[in-house]
């Protein structure tokens, strides 16, 4: 049994939400999102919660039952309050910087790296070391990070490149005579 399953989705203050079949739509003061729950999983809204429930006790439907759960849970809180990655930069001129709505990134390369930003997210550089990465979607969020990150992830001798607010780097001890 999903201990996260079981629990109902309380809707957030300020956010509706409805569902049409296996669709699940939520509108909040961020926006709007929809999500294509499985069919192996039964969704009901009732009394202002959200109830997940396998339709049978298959080990397919019991396996979708607590994720689809979390994705609901994550698109109310996102049309709510949002999701937001930090990166920080390490490295001697290394740097981001926006131009327009485009990410520039001089990462020890020959050129610049230019990341285009997609549909939904938005991107602040409020140091030239620091990218905040936001938007509804925390998936998007997230795999967008991942993207610049990427570019030049974090090395374990000296700890140059992207990484994640936070992450610990795993260093190693360099050569000795």
């Amino acid at each position: 049994m999903s201990r996260i399953g079981k629990k109902p989705v309380a809707l957030p203050q300020g956010v509706t939400a409805s569902v049409n079949g296996q669709t699940v739509s939520a509108k909040g003061p961020k926006g709007e999102l929809k999500f294509v729950v499985n069919d192996e999983v039964l969704v009901k809204l009732q009394d202002g919660e959200i109830a997940v429930e396998p339709r049978d006790q298959s080990k397919l439907a019991r396996s979708k039952w607590g994720m689809s759960r979390t994705m609901i849970v994550n698109i109310l809180n996102g049309v709510k309050d949002g999701f937001e990655k930090r990166l920080e930069i390490n490295g001697v001129g290394y740097r981001a910087a926006m131009q327009g709505k485009n990410l520039q990134l001089s990462l020890g390369f020959s050129h610049e790296v230019v990341y285009q930003t997609p549909e939904g997210i938005t991107i602040a550089t409020p140091k030239p070391t620091e990218i905040v990465v936001s938007g509804i979607d925390k998936q998007q969020v997230g795999q967008v990070a991942a993207e610049i990150r990427e570019y030049r992830g974090p090395e374990p001798y000296k700890g140059k490149g992207v990484k994640y607010a936070g992450e610990k780097i795993v260093r190693k001890e360099g050569k000795k005579k």
